[in-house]
């Protein structure tokens, strides 16, 4: 051991351990340096180890030697220092014109004087678009008000601004509209109104005249007869009737833009307005068909003559078969247009307001057929007991088609996923593009009216996605920029700027396949593919 000018050696059994030796230290520019021949008046680690060494035998001293001249060398590694950006980190931040405007309180016209920077649009009608750097537009807001004091006590005004024209808004709405009721509105039809004269809006649309009409007829038949199967008939077409009102209003609703509120659109007020439709038929439909044909079976009473309510069933079966028709044509058209079978559309309640009407017309027909039944044995037998039994019949067929409604509905709004077959196809589609390895965590979701939302999870190629940039570069002037590379600076410059170029290769990549996605399954209308 060697401590300043005091050397110590200790004995050993075992072959002798070098404590110094010469040892080559590389630095990042190459260069070495000799550590072993740094002092030459101080004896040599050989010549300690040779006095210890005195009396051993010759093979063990041949060793040593061969073991004290062999150098250690140590390679030091050159890395760069890493950056510390702290929690929050908004330089390299872009933001788009607009919200440079609304956000920082500042005018087109300031934006004129800023770095304006081409980026890749997430939008597919638009290729490029402008951005600003968050840290050019914060100085400039800082610029124009002063202060950040100053700017907050702007933005505090604008928002104050906002609220008030919104009521100003709100207000001008309601005058308009009741300017409108009064004067009559001259405007040409909006696209909601047309979609009551095709599809499931004119199958409700025809449904509701109908079933007006039949609860008139069977109400004057009730009156006249009272009988409880049909008062449970006259229930039963109000019921329909506000329920198929309730499915127009949900179809009017459907139509509605997305908002900021609804990003996704308010297509599944067609499935709300479907599930208080069979909560509906349950509680008014079958609650009063039920508790009138117990009180009759209670209290029975005699019945007059059942001429009239005769007629009135046959014409409600004539019209309530009508509509029947027009809701079987409508399903199995769509059904067919969506590769389905009339079974497979109405169970996975494709189209709620038309299955509503399909369902509910269908138990009234089968009603309509129980209700004569049990009328017809009243008037044979002059027992009121059948008509009230009749009664309970229709009331229990109500029930059963309004559970069916509810289940089918929920289900819809609970977010069910698609078919297996369709998710397969989905997964084949991804999985065969060169640039995906593998996709995980697979998720898409029936949003409702043939709307689909797909999310996986992705696994790129790397490989595959940085062959894709340099196809699209000029490989000689790429590999004059790598020979002109001299130093870390210049490595970690070139780097960085083919570096965030890959990554908008990779994110060109990402929209390709989302594009891919929607072309070839046209009811898959959100994609969301997260990278691994």
């Amino acid at each position: 051991m060697k401590s300043g000018s005091l050397f110590c050696a200790l004995p050993c059994n075992r072959l002798p351990v070098q404590l110094m030796s010469q040892v080559r230290v590389y630095t990042s520019n190459g260069q070495k340096k000799d550590l072993g021949s740094e002092d030459k008046n101080v004896s040599t680690p050989e010549d300690a180890v040779r006095k210890v060494g005195t009396g051993r035998d010759t093979g063990n001293a041949d060793q040593k030697q061969a073991f004290l001249k062999e150098p250690i060398q140590v390679k030091v590694k050159a890395v760069l220092k890493k950056r510390e950006y702290g929690p929050k980190y908004t330089q390299n931040n872009f933001i788009t014109g607009v919200r440079a405007i609304n956000e920082f309180c500042l005018k087109s016209s300031d934006l004129d004087q800023l770095r304006k920077i081409k980026r890749r649009s997430p939008h597919d009608d638009t290729e490029t678009f402008t951005v600003y750097l968050r840290s050019d537009v914060e100085a400039k807001s800082l610029e124009v008000w002063g202060s950040p004091e100053a700017l907050a006590r702007e933005r505090k005004r604008r928002k104050e601004a906002e609220i008030k024209y919104r009521e100003n808004l709100f207000r001008n709405q309601r005058l308009l509209k009741e300017y409108r009721e009064f004067f009559g509105n001259t405007k040409p039809r909006s696209s909601a109104a047309a979609m009551f004269f095709k599809g499931p809006g004119k199958v409700v649309m025809v449904a509701i005249c109908i079933n007006g009409l039949n609860f008139f007829f069977k109400l004057l038949a009730w009156v006249y007869t009272g009988s409880a199967s049909m008062f449970s008939e006259a229930i039963h077409s109000l019921a329909d009737t506000c329920n198929q009102a309730l499915l127009a209003l949900g179809i009017s609703q459907s139509a509605r833009t997305p908002d900021p509120s609804h990003p996704y659109g308010f297509t599944n007020m067609r499935y709300i307005a479907s599930l208080i439709s069979g909560v509906g038929i349950f509680m008014m439909g079958a609650g009063l068909s039920w508790y009138h044909g117990i009180m009759g079976l209670l209290h029975p009473h005699p019945i007059e003559s059942l001429l009239w309510a005769y007629c009135i069933l046959a014409g409600s079966l004539v019209s309530e078969g009508a509509t029947l028709l027009v809701a079987i044509n409508e399903i199995r058209r769509s059904a067919r247009a969506k590769g389905l079978s009339f079974y497979q559309y109405v169970v996975q309640s494709r189209d709620p307001s038309t299955n509503v009407v399909l369902l509910e017309d269908a138990a009234a027909v089968l009603s309509v057929a129980v209700a004569a039944t049990c009328m017809g044995l009243t008037s044979l037998t002059g027992n009121p007991y059948y008509d009230s039994v009749g009664s309970l019949g229709v009331g229990t067929l109500l029930g059963t088609v309004s559970a069916f409604l509810i289940y089918t509905n929920t289900e819809a709004l609970l977010g069910r996923s698609i078919q297996p077959e369709q998710l397969q196809r989905l997964t084949e589609l991804l999985e065969s593009d060169p640039v995906v390895r593998a996709i995980h965590d697979v998720k898409a979701t029936d949003m409702g009216m043939s709307k689909v939302r797909f999310k996986a999870e992705v696994d790129f190629d790397g490989r595959v996605v940085t062959r894709s940039y340099l196809e699209k570069q000029d490989i000689e002037q790429l590999l004059q920029e790598i020979q002109q590379v001299k130093t870390l600076e210049e490595l970690e410059a070139f780097m960085l700027k083919h570096g965030e170029n890959i990554i908008d290769t990779l994110g060109a990549e990402v929209d390709r396949l989302e594009k891919d996605l929607k072309q070839r399954n046209p009811d898959v209308r959100h994609v969301d593919l997260e990278i691994l």
